[in-house]
């Protein structure tokens, strides 16, 4: 499915996790990537396609594994969550593991789902998610109905995600989008934060609640760290910005959540700023998931979440 409008383009594939297969900007009437592109969505010589009214008849093909998309939707949680689940209101809640590559329980579920197209123009798409079979869900006990909502504007791509619990009883939910932006050698960073979780080096999971080191604080735009950073940053204002200098192009991003969490794996040609709401295994930081962002929905009660991506030249 494309989204057309006049300065950018936006695949998306509702039956792989909601996911995004690409986001261009059109620059001197060819694509220039502003998130990874997929090989599942290369155009030829990097022409720009028309922007046809968008094909609701979704293709037959092997799913993919969603890290190799552009951007996928967080929830009803973000990242990782240890001990096979947690105890919350006095119950036990288990999550069964979702990835064979993963020790813990993954990212929630909705990017591991087919969406439903709901309604569709050039430049909008809007797509839905009921997850009501547990035994299916890979999420345990969590029963929600999402909506996803992606909209270009101009030089703008609008997300708006959102869940409503329509299980039997309150539990905690967060969301976020995980993208997946270029990188060279000289791509920059700009995200200004108060506190970073560290881990033990070994697994991404927080250890230790830490004023940020120098070499990662992101408070004016800098150049990417040349080591792995698998964390989870907070105390940040929703607003940063990437730029390819190379490229003559940037990306500013705004988001309504508080944190984020950056991975930059050493010698690969992309890095993820993934905006979250809670912190990375938030329901075992001491205090509990609501202390770390979550937010405990009872039956029938929604989460929104906002973010924005603009090109800038």
């Amino acid at each position: 499915m494309m989204l057309a409008s006049a300065g950018l383009r936006a695949r998306i594939a509702p039956e792989w996790g909601g996911g995004l297969l690409g986001l261009d900007a059109v620059v001197d009437g060819r694509l220039t990537p502003l998130m990874r592109a997929s090989a599942f969505a290369a155009s030829p010589a990097g022409v720009v396609p028309d922007p046809d009214p968008p094909d609701l008849n979704q293709p037959d093909l092997n799913q993919p594994d969603p890290n190799q998309l552009a951007c996928y939707p967080l929830l009803p949680w973000s990242n990782r969550i240890s001990d096979g689940g947690f105890e919350f209101d006095g119950r036990r809640i288990d999550l069964p593991r979702n990835r064979d590559d993963e020790p813990w329980p993954i990212h929630g579920s909705g990017w591991q789902r087919a969406w439903r197209v709901a309604y569709a123009a050039a430049d909008e798409a809007l797509l839905t998610l009921d997850e009501t079979d547990a035994s299916e869900s890979g999420a345990s006990e969590y029963r929600y109905r999402a909506n996803l909502r992606y909209r270009l504007r101009e030089r703008a791509l609008e997300v708006a995600l959102s869940v409503v619990n329509i299980g039997p009883a309150s539990l905690p939910f967060g969301l976020g989008l995980h993208p997946f932006f270029p990188r060279d050698a000289e791509t920059r960073l700009r995200a200004p934060a108060d506190r970073v979780w560290l881990n033990d080096g070994r697994t991404p999971l927080p250890t230790e609640l830490a004023a940020i080191p120098e070499h990662w604080r992101f408070d004016d735009a800098r150049l990417l760290p040349v080591d792995c950073v698998d964390h989870g940053f907070l105390g940040w204002s929703g607003q940063a910005s990437i730029r390819w200098p190379r490229r003559r192009l940037g990306l500013d991003i705004d988001s309504d959540v508080d944190r984020f969490v950056l991975y930059t794996p050493v010698g690969a040609d992309f890095f993820c700023f993934e905006p979250v709401d809670h912190a990375i295994d938030a329901v075992h930081l001491p205090g509990g998931a609501l202390a770390h962002g979550m937010t405990a929905l009872a039956p029938g009660a929604r989460l929104q979440r906002r973010f924005r991506f603009t090109a800038v030249e």
